[in-house]
């Protein structure tokens, strides 16, 4: 195609062949990372301030109230601090709830909005600083690049790793009708905060599967049709931190370091790939079942050898050294329709079905197929 022909195609917004093979994703532009690193959030946020009338809001896990961590966090003027809890997925009525809040509350857009949690909290701080300046539901915005305006300035700072929310182009939200990301180059946060010392105090257990959700998306972009030099330069280093984590005896000090940084670096790998089977398929959990997305991963996970044989194996020996006994009959006393539901949500992920078995993935995945597979758990 010469140069004048994809002139003419970019005025009539026709793609040319080379915008549909090279996507120009967002990354995070500026991140702080070291123990101890929390503390400059005040010096960050003070010049991105408009004035004193429009605040940073701050959504903060609940988990965290009457803490260190809350008395830490630099509110000044008319800044607003909510609590959120984490025992569920975020949703997308969830985030329309806070956007209108909000908007009530002040007569003009927020300086910004800063995640300090989990994965839920960074997806909730992701979609509310995109729906205040997108209007109508969050739901109308699951899919891929279907937001239209800029969001306002936000930060993520993660106390849990694992989720790779703090770098990831996406914000997994239930919806009324799927469970799906705001996949957008507006999600991606401006500004990322990684002090380990964060994740001090982290349940064992939420620890294990909130860390097995980046193992599992790291062997899921590596093994992947869409895998290329630049996400599998960042999904071998995630997957080398997570054996090292999971499988070696180390401090725990150090364990937190290197999990955080597994966390980003596989939250890289899947930006320009893209996840897998046990992921589909833990989005039917989740929307179902209401399985939080890391336990859903590991549950689908433990019986996909079929498509991963080596993660599986490797997958057995950490729940065996960390001494996790996964639940057992969690799809045991579904309804038909309940069933068809979750094969229906975790059909429709199509894009991850591609990259994990190609385009003619259909031929491979059938219904029946994955209610086999379903009916394991």
């Amino acid at each position: 195609m010469n140069m004048q022909a994809n002139k003419e195609m970019a005025k009539k917004n026709i793609p040319t062949k080379a915008s549909e093979e090279f996507r120009n994703f967002p990354m995070v532009p500026r991140v702080v990372y070291g123990i101890g690193s929390f503390s400059t959030l005040g010096d960050i946020l003070m010049p991105k301030r408009k004035h004193s009338e429009a605040p940073m809001i701050y959504l903060v896990d609940d988990v965290f109230e009457n803490t260190e961590i809350i008395n830490r966090i630099p509110s000044i003027f008319c800044d607003q601090i909510i609590l959120i809890s984490a025992d569920e997925e975020p949703k997308t009525e969830q985030v329309d709830a806070l956007v209108n809040m909000i908007r009530e509350t002040y007569t003009e857009l927020p300086s910004g909005i800063i995640g300090i949690g989990g994965g839920t909290l960074l997806d909730l701080a992701k979609a509310v600083a995109i729906m205040l300046t997108n209007n109508g539901s969050a739901s109308e915005y699951q899919g891929w690049d279907l937001v239209n305006k800029k969001s306002i300035y936000h930060v993520g700072i993660p106390t849990i790793s694992g989720t790779g929310a703090e770098v990831s182009r996406t914000t997994v939200l239930m919806g009324p009708e799927k469970k799906l990301g705001i996949n957008s180059d507006y999600t991606t946060f401006d500004q990322v905060i990684l002090d380990p010392d964060l994740t001090i105090g982290v349940p064992k257990e939420q620890w294990f599967y909130t860390g097995m959700d980046c193992f599992i998306h790291c062997v899921e972009s590596l093994n992947g049709t869409f895998l290329n030099a630049f996400s599998k330069s960042y999904g071998e280093k995630s997957l080398e931190l997570c054996k090292e984590v999971f499988l070696e005896d180390i401090e725990e000090s150090d364990s937190r370091e290197k999990l955080m940084m597994a966390s980003w670096h596989g939250g890289m790998s899947i930006a320009y790939s893209q996840v897998g089977v046990a992921h589909a398929m833990s989005y039917g959990l989740g929307y179902v079942l209401g399985v939080k997305h890391g336990i859903g991963n590991c549950l689908v996970f433990q019986f996909l050898e079929e498509f991963y044989p080596e993660g599986v194996q490797l997958f057995n020996l950490m729940l065996e050294k960390h001494n996790i006994i996964l639940p057992k009959g969690v799809c045991s006393n579904l309804s038909d329709n309940e069933m068809n539901t979750m094969i229906t949500v975790a059909m429709g992920m199509e894009p991850l079905w591609e990259n994990a078995l190609g385009e003619q993935w259909k031929s491979i995945i059938s219904p029946k197929k994955l209610k086999a597979i379903y009916q394991k758990i």
